[in-house]
């Protein structure tokens, strides 16, 4: 059993709307990630269309190009050898919801749905997305639903429908999950349940922007989740003004078991694309993990 693995995260200077310039920069990244040996990759929340699309998150062509988008990624080879988990929009259903879209080897493997949404401060989330609806009294994150995928991707891919849903992607080595942004500052974080189900690595592709000492939390928060649920927690984060009011200040990490690993920069540089690679132990956490007997009873009941 494998248990040395590079990952990879990023901060990108994305722009609402501009597409091309969008997936130049996932694309940068995902070559960056491979040539540094990486076999997964996480990026920001909404790095496809970009975060601040606002009101044209209401319109239909904005989720059509983000699957045109997509779908170009998936024809070259980018994905090969290396998962791959990009943010996007996904109109499921009639409903809109904001994705993590995991693909891998010129396939789709599922798409994960944002249920907990920010919509206080400078955050309307809720006036263009539905947060994905889990069922109070069902097992864990509820069932798997049906994705039928538009032509322009499954002329690609050669799908005809994905799961989508709360799920974990289940390697020989390993299981990987997904937060995005706000789920990781809740008081009922996924990543607990997700770590007392064996998920060994957690990637959050956020849209976080700069505010006074925010960036204090967002490390408070990893930290914690790391140190008392063992594991390895990517954060990916948006860096720059992407076209709005806000600004982004990157600052992409790889966390273990409470102890940071790497860390990109937080506003420096002009780079529009920064990937930030780590080897992770995963003897450290099922060591820590098994030696933790609280956290067992739990995991096991």
């Amino acid at each position: 059993m494998a248990k040395l693995v590079k990952v990879a995260t990023c901060n990108l200077n994305q722009w609402a709307l501009d597409f091309r310039g969008n997936l130049m920069r996932v694309e940068e990244s995902i070559r960056e990630a491979k040539a540094k040996g990486c076999t997964f990759r996480t990026g920001p929340e909404l790095e496809i269309p970009g975060y601040g699309c606002e009101d044209s998150f209401l319109e239909q062509d904005t989720f059509m190009h983000s699957w045109e988008s997509l779908a170009q990624l998936l024809a070259s080879d980018l994905t090969c050898g290396i998962l791959c988990d990009v943010g996007m929009p996904v109109m499921h259903r009639n409903v809109p919801y904001n994705c993590r879209v995991v693909c891998l080897d010129k396939k789709i493997i599922g798409i994960r749905p944002k249920f907990c949404l920010a919509n206080d401060g400078n955050y309307r989330e809720m006036r263009h997305f539905t947060p994905w609806f889990i069922e109070p009294s069902s097992p864990g994150f509820g069932a798997l639903e049906d994705y039928f995928l538009p032509s322009v991707v499954q002329e690609v891919t050669g799908q005809l429908k994905v799961p989508i849903g709360v799920f974990a992607v289940a390697a020989l080595d390993t299981a990987v999950s997904f937060e995005t942004c706000e789920e990781l500052f809740t008081p009922n974080a996924p990543h607990i349940a997700l770590s007392l189900a064996g998920v060994e690595i957690i990637a959050n592709g956020s849209g976080s922007h700069h505010q006074l000492r925010k960036l204090d939390t967002r490390i408070d928060l990893v930290r914690s989740a790391t140190a008392k649920s063992g594991g390895v927690y990517l954060y990916a984060n948006q860096k720059g003004c992407d076209g709005g009011r806000l600004y982004f200040d990157g600052c992409a990490m790889v966390w273990i078991n409470g102890e940071l690993v790497a860390q990109g920069s937080q506003f420096e540089g002009f780079d529009e694309v920064e990937t930030v690679a780590a080897v992770v132990d995963l003897a450290d956490v099922r060591s820590k993990r098994s030696n933790f007997i609280a956290r067992s009873y739990q995991a096991h009941t």
